[in-house]
């Protein structure tokens, strides 16, 4: 099967972990010339922080969540290392429960592989936070890639 499309899930907490996602989708989209789609989903609270520290009207063109997204430093930052590859990327915001936003997002731009952050938890940890990375695991239409947090 070739891939042609990878979601690359990018959250708030992402930003410890931008160079391991990038290193991640570029070696899954890179052989293949896929299409990398960084998309970023907020919740209700953060993406008003967002918008908030980026100075942005909620009523302007600019308040959007794909526009939101595309000014977040994560997003940026991944943009840029996929630039450096040499890797088409597109931006795609959303606003919601995290793994539900992520699916959606999969399922709407058909995905090949979804890529997705994560830290190592406790299994109490999981049963009593959950996990986003988990919910996607399990609801994903298309394989998972989880890329962990490495301790510094």
């Amino acid at each position: 099967m070739s891939i042609e499309t990878v979601l690359l899930a990018v959250g708030t907490e992402d930003e410890k972990r931008v160079e391991q996602l990038a290193r991640e989708a570029i070696a899954v989209a890179g052989p293949t010339g896929a299409e990398v789609v960084l998309t970023h989903v907020f919740t209700d609270e953060e993406f008003d922080g967002v918008r908030s520290q980026l100075g942005v009207d909620e009523t302007s063109e600019g308040s959007t969540p794909d526009a939101v997204a595309g000014r977040h430093t994560t997003t940026r930052a991944l943009a840029k290392a996929l630039d450096e590859a040499g890797v088409a990327y597109s931006v795609r915001g959303a606003v919601g429960k995290h793994a539900d936003e992520v699916v959606a997002a999969a399922e709407a731009v058909e995905a090949d592989r979804v890529v997705v952050g994560g830290r190592r938890r406790s299994p109490t940890g999981k049963a009593v936070f959950g996990s986003v990375a988990q919910d996607v695991i399990l609801s994903a239409p298309c394989p998972v890639t989880f890329v962990r947090e490495v301790a510094a």
